[in-house]
């Protein structure tokens, strides 16, 4: 057996900063190095940020990629640290393909390269093109076709890349008859709820199919509407986990290896093997250094505990507000709060995130909020030291109704996009980006003002249904021990209310939430028909009208802002209908 202390850099990198992730890449590569590591793998497009969709369609971005992939190989060796096998993500192109019509423009790679004495030893790119849910990559990437095999310290080390371990065939499917005893997999893999226990299974059974030790690095930190959640880790060849990352924060994981060593003499060669997907992949193979290492004491390999569901959930939240507001250039957050629980739930999230003194929050009391609501808001930002301002909109409501005449739903609506004008005001006065505090459940029924309630740049909870809200409401304030609970209570247990009528309840528009949030999620998630609600033991009356609600309600989720995807299908990226849309299913009850 050879031994080889490998170190996974699980780190945050931004799309397009080329140069600040080339910083990354070494800083986290020097960090190996102290300690101790003989190779150090970097997350899927690491050097470019990920997804980077259309910009990999320009010949001037998949350029500068390039030239920093070459750049950063010699810039490691230059700053020492040239001995460190460094396998690393970017983009890359075909050159040895012609331009035709439906192939992206360039004919671009998701590659992935071995660093080591200031060269570029190998490069390789993703065979498998995910192509369901957020990912859309026949769009922008010719498919590789190649397994690299690097000997490292005696040990063969294969290469794959994140979608690679997802299907079956492929890079995967050739390791063990390519004789690699390391499977290193440089990843992507956006956050999920329940996925961690997915990978770790996914990831036992390729190490077995392989007959070889995996190594799964994953991305950490928020692009847009996408979470990676880290949550590295690595198995040994019978599917044992040996090591994992902490997730939602950057780490180094750090973990010596017994490998076989290399069975043969190193020989440079390329040879074809099938793929078991209908495709053949070629095996090659390069030369680091032939020779094990002298034994060394091995550290003890860390192993983190996954989370439980609120906590993976609510630390995916904060994640995605603090990225989100740091890499688009923002320093503060502005939001209503209302009293209510989902502007309270936000407020926690931001404070957070980016800090109580970066979040300020805006009271916007008409002549039909509660005193209780006033008074819980005001609790709420002296428990957590949040700033606030009160703006009442009673006047500037009776101002408008003077002259426009509005009544019922309009008049509602009429307060709500006051507030969000006000909003978008302050936001435009001081710099503040605005947090709207929709949930899943009011998006999917377009219980929510166009151009008020959802006006801002950035919805925190927008794929979180009302009743998770609640939960982890209840969770966060079970977070705070001693310290003072930063949701007062109240805001949990009264009953939801937007308040732009009297005594008015969410109930009087909607089922109860318990009730909802279930026929929600086979209705948006599952993508269950009529019929097939009804058979899961759904009220036939409530099928036909919650259908109505969300299939009237497709505009208006198409103008709210992007925010966090925590489920297997969000508004955004995962579920995509038609506006202008004539379909409408089948009802068993003519």
């Amino acid at each position: 057996m050879a031994q080889l202390r490998i170190a996974l850099a699980q780190v945050d990198p931004t799309v397009g900063d080329l140069q600040g992730n080339a910083d990354l890449v070494v800083a986290w590569s020097r960090r190996a190095a102290e300690a101790g590591a003989h190779l150090a793998v970097f997350p899927e497009m690491a050097l470019t940020g990920y997804p980077v969709e259309d910009l990999v369609l320009r010949k001037s971005f998949v350029d500068a990629s390039i030239e920093t992939l070459e750049v950063t190989a010699r810039r490691l060796r230059d700053e020492g640290l040239g001995e460190l096998a460094v396998v690393v993500g970017y983009v890359d192109r075909r050159s040895d393909v012609r331009h035709r019509v439906g192939q992206p423009s360039g004919a671009p790679l998701d590659a992935a390269a071995l660093l080591y004495g200031g060269q570029v030893v190998v490069r390789t790119a993703k065979h498998h093109l995910p192509n369901y849910g957020v990912f859309d990559e026949y769009r922008y990437f010719i498919r590789g076709d190649r397994l690299p095999v690097v000997r490292l310290h005696g040990v063969d080390v294969a290469i794959a890349v994140c979608e690679d371990l997802w299907q079956d065939g492929g890079p995967v499917s050739v390791t063990r008859e390519a004789g690699a005893a390391l499977l290193v997999v440089p990843n992507a893999s956006p956050y999920e709820r329940f996925k961690d226990d997915v990978r770790l299974e996914l990831c036992a059974r390729r190490a077995r199919e392989a007959g070889a030790t995996l190594a799964y690095v994953n991305m950490v930190g928020g692009q847009d509407e996408l979470i990676f959640d880290g949550d590295s880790l690595i198995v040994d060849a019978s599917g044992e986990l040996l090591a994992r990352a902490p997730a939602f924060v950057e780490d180094l994981l750090v973990t010596d290896l017994d490998l076989p060593e290399a069975a043969s003499p190193f020989t440079p060669a390329q040879t074809s093997a099938d793929a078991h997907d209908g495709t053949v992949m070629t095996i090659d193979r390069h030369l680091v250094s032939a020779e094990p290492l002298p034994p060394y004491e091995p550290v003890e390999p860390p192993r983190a505990e996954p989370l439980d569901d609120c906590a993976e959930v609510y630390g995916a939240l904060v994640l995605g507000v603090r990225d989100y507001v740091r890499k688009n250039g923002f320093e503060s957050v502005i939001l209503g709060l209302s009293g209510g629980v989902d502007s309270a739930l936000v407020a926690t999230i931001a404070a957070d995130a980016i800090g109580a003194g970066n979040v300020h929050a805006v009271l916007m009391p008409s002549r039909y909020s509660s005193d209780h609501s006033i008074t819980d808001a005001e609790e709420l930002v002296k428990r957590q030291g949040i700033n606030a301002r009160t703006v009442p909109i009673r006047d500037i409501v009776e101002a408008y109704e003077a002259d426009l005449d509005l009544h019922g739903l309009a008049e509602e609506n009429l307060q709500a996009r006051i507030r969000g004008n006000i909003l978008m005001g302050l936001s435009n006065q001081h710099g503040h980006l605005v947090l709207t505090t929709g949930n899943k459940s009011e998006l999917a029924t377009g219980y929510s003002t166009l151009y008020g309630d959802s006006a801002g740049g950035f919805g925190p909870i927008k794929d979180v249904p009302k009743t998770l809200v609640f939960e982890l409401c209840e969770w966060r304030n079970g977070q705070a021990g001693s310290s003072p609970r930063p949701i007062p209570q109240n805001i949990i247990d009264k009953p939801p209310s937007a308040e732009l009528r009297p005594g008015q309840r969410d109930t009087d528009s909607l089922p109860e939430y318990e009730v909802l949030d279930a026929l929600l999620d086979d209705y948006v998630e599952k993508d269950l028909g009529h019929d097939a609600l009804i058979e899961a033991g759904h009220d036939a009356d409530l099928v036909d009208r919650v259908i109505r609600m969300v299939d009237r309600a497709e505009y208006k989720r198409r103008q709210y802002p992007p925010g966090p995807k925590i489920s297997p299908k969000n508004f955004g990226r995962d579920r995509r209908l038609p506006i202008t849309n004539a379909w409408r299913e089948p009802s068993a009850r003519r």
